[in-house]
């Protein structure tokens, strides 16, 4: 009886103090509510009922920033929400200093993202994300790093804007669209002017050219259809051939 009492008792004085760690846990011991030192991973023993683990987890770790009601400087009510990439880095700290690293990571976050797109305009925020990530990720990391956090990213996901917002937005982009169309079509127009009038510079210095661009309009009708075509031939286009003539005679 003794013996079987005793293989009880060596059984459970085993299952209490060995320990068996992954590759990315780390064990925080406390031996009579002291902070000792940190363990793992693979195989460790703690002595029962005075060594007390908490297993901490150094894989990154993607958080979800929940819908922000935000009021941007130019008075616009959106919800913005986020994701923040964080690992922790020193497990004493992230167990020591802060009761629940992830639920005070996460509020910190919030208030954060609230913070930040509250002090610039919406135009900054939908055209300048990045600049607003980086900016999110510096105060994180800033206010984290005690805990022995590293915050590696913040990425803002989604911007909902109210649907008078958008209506006022699909105007102005439209309205940016035709004001492009028709300033590509009036440098159309100088650019056709400008040609004009060179070509009318040469037909002046050289009178023939008129004379062979109606001979190739002609030309170009009498391809498209075989109907007869009346063209009247002006008089002007008569002229170099009257005055050679007067000079022969």
């Amino acid at each position: 009886m003794f013996y079987i009492v005793a293989v009880v008792l060596i059984g459970l004085f085993l299952a209490s103090a060995i320990r068996v760690l992954k590759e990315y846990e780390r064990g925080v011991i406390f031996r009579l509510g002291r902070l000792i030192k940190t363990k793992g991973p693979g195989l460790i023993i703690l002595i029962p009922v005075i060594d007390k683990m908490v297993k901490v987890s150094l894989r990154l770790v993607a958080m979800d920033v929940p819908s922000q009601d935000v009021i941007t400087r130019d008075n616009v009510s959106i919800k913005v929400n986020a994701v923040v990439y964080f690992r922790v880095m020193d497990p004493n700290n992230a167990t020591v200093e802060v009761e629940n690293f992830l639920f005070a990571t996460s509020q910190l976050a919030q208030t954060t993202l609230r913070s930040v797109c509250g002090q610039v305009e919406l135009d900054e925020i939908l055209a300048e994300r990045d600049k607003i990530n980086t900016q999110l990720q510096n105060i994180l990391d800033k206010h984290t790093d005690p805990w022995g956090i590293k915050v590696s990213t913040v990425e803002v996901k989604h911007i909902d804007l109210p649907q008078e917002m958008q209506r006022a937005m699909a105007r102005q982009a439209e309205a940016e669209r035709e004001r492009r169309a028709k300033v590509i079509n009036a440098e159309g127009e100088y650019q056709a002017a400008n040609r004009l009038a060179d070509a009318a510079e040469i037909i002046q210095k050289y009178p023939e050219a008129l004379q062979l661009r109606y001979l190739q309009t002609v030309k170009e009708i009498s391809a498209e259809s075989n109907s007869t075509t009346l063209f009247p031939i002006p008089i002007d286009l008569l002229t170099p051939f009257i005055k050679k003539v007067q000079e022969k005679g």
